[in-house]
């Protein structure tokens, strides 16, 4: 297509990265930030560029018997204008495709493949994703994301008037349903975009192929997951180690001579009572080294409680935190 020379006077520095022929001397030239529509010299009207931004809030798509409207909303006002029915499609992908540039939902080099439209919904097949859109206009920014990356299975659900696509990606099923007229069109764009992506030539070979890259996903998750708990070996000291204990209890004072021969002497004695009379006959001495023992005990235990909930607490932490990174990770590969 000859670009005309009003054309070019209005690029700048920009360049022309796609255009459509609307016959006769119209016609639509799209360039990284704004479309250019030029109408030619006629009997009613003198030649001219109009640009639209490709940074609307809202488009909106209303088809007529010949020709069609392309309704853009902006932050500050409204534009639009018309094509020939016939060249609904070709703008239609480049308008979005220069939108979705725009808001980096899509990169430089990624190309807009198709666009269809099922009364409210309107799906966009690109060379890394799908995107679908649901609502009373064709697209504004309440749209979902799903990169081929992140699909592990498609399956095809023909029924008696539509055909339910069954995407399956990041561990949740998406059910998109097609009228039949339009099924074959779209399960064979998607088959494609999806094939070309992941190197292969067949459905068959796509499940295959992605089953087992979201397996090893799983597993490099759960693994991720073991290694975010505590171990023996996590850094944490206890609070009382087992060398403070040995000292402490190295450290108590042994009973004197005498009263260990006391000791031995009452226990000669009472040979042959009970073991109750045996546990009266113990010193003083002996007691108050038990009672202590008891009471470092019980101090330990006290220790040990304060660390488990100290642990279950980090614990929680660093759960929530994994689960907010996941999160951030699953909204970054859907370009949010």
């Amino acid at each position: 297509m000859e670009i005309p020379d009003l054309v070019r006077q209005t690029l700048g520095d920009e360049e022309i990265t796609a255009g459509v022929n609307l016959g006769d001397e119209d016609a639509v030239c799209f360039t990284p930030t704004r479309t250019l529509v030029y109408r030619g010299e006629g009997l009613l009207s003198d030649e001219g560029v109009s640009e639209y931004p490709h940074d609307y809030e809202r488009l909106a798509v209303s088809e007529g018997r010949r020709k069609t409207k392309f309704s853009l909303t902006y932050v500050d006002g409204k534009d639009s204008f018309t094509v020939p029915g016939k060249r609904t499609s070709a703008v239609l992908e480049r308008l979005l495709e220069g939108n979705l540039r725009a808001d980096d939902v899509i990169g430089s080099e990624e190309g807009v493949s198709d666009v269809f439209r099922f009364s409210e919904l309107t799906l966009i097949v690109t060379d890394q994703h799908l995107l679908k859109h649901l609502g009373e206009h064709t697209w504004d920014g309440d749209f979902e994301v799903f990169a081929y990356d992140a699909v592990t299975s498609l399956h095809f659900e023909e029924g008696s008037v539509a055909t339910a696509v069954v995407l399956e990606a990041g561990g949740h099923p998406e059910r998109i349903k097609a009228p039949d007229d339009q099924a074959a069109l779209f399960r064979k764009a998607l088959e494609g975009s999806l094939f070309a992506y992941h190197d292969v030539d067949s459905l068959e070979e796509l499940n295959r192929t992605i089953a087992q890259t979201g397996d090893e996903e799983t597993d490099d998750e759960q693994a991720d997951d073991r290694s975010d708990g505590l171990g023996l070996d996590s850094g944490i000291d206890p609070l009382v180690s087992d060398a403070e204990t040995a000292d402490e209890n190295q450290t108590a004072e042994p009973p004197a001579d005498g009263q260990r021969q006391t000791a031995g002497q009452r226990q000669s004695e009472a040979t042959g009572s009970t073991d109750r009379d045996r546990s009266q006959s113990g010193s003083p001495q002996t007691t108050a080294t038990a009672g202590d023992q008891e009471a470092d005990i019980e101090a330990v235990e006290a220790q040990l409680v304060t660390l488990t909930e100290t642990i279950e607490q980090q614990n929680e932490l660093l759960a929530q935190q994994q689960q907010t990174i996941k999160q951030l990770i699953k909204e970054l590969r859907q370009g949010r």
